[in-house]
């Protein structure tokens, strides 16, 4: 049975831009505003919605071990905000998971202010908890980090 760590944070912006840069255009955003995390995405197959692939190719702040992660959306819902995105070849699969799903679910709280959700659900043979356990909590760290970073990109571009 899978296992799962959550976090959330505030990011000060609208819902709707950061919806748009997480999920409708995440190969043309991510790269500008996280150069040094993300390097590029490719949508391999799809639309763009449920079941679509993308590579993402990470930047120089990641391990040469982390060089590329390939996803698979396997959640994607527009009116509800909520994307989930299941790794389905390196990155994390490298260190030793059966599956790592990163969820994001985004809801406006005012104006210029989005609540998110994010879970990762994973699930690792052995019993390495010590290890096991550390790698999704820092992907949660990493993620509200990259979350700021992705605030203040939003928030410049839109300040041009």
């Amino acid at each position: 049975m899978g296992k799962e760590v959550k976090g959330q944070a505030k990011v000060g912006v609208a819902v709707e831009k950061l919806w748009k840069a997480l999920a409708v255009e995440p190969s043309s955003v991510l790269p500008r505003a996280v150069p040094n995390l993300i390097k590029s995405v490719e949508v391999l197959e799809g639309d763009g919605g449920l079941d679509t692939i993308m590579i993402f190719h990470f930047g120089p702040d990641l391990p040469p071990s982390m060089a590329y992660q390939k996803e698979k959306i396997v959640e994607y819902n527009e009116a509800e905000r909520q994307i989930g995105l299941e790794v389905i070849e390196g990155g994390r699969l490298v260190h030793g998971f059966n599956s790592y799903t990163t969820f994001f679910k985004l809801a406006g709280i005012g104006d210029g202010e989005t609540l998110v959700d994010i879970t990762v659900q994973y699930e690792k043979e052995g019993g390495e908890e010590v290890e096991e356990a550390a790698l999704p909590s820092k992907t949660i760290e990493s993620t509200l980090l990259f979350l700021k970073y992705l605030e203040e990109y939003i928030l410049k571009k839109s300040g041009d």
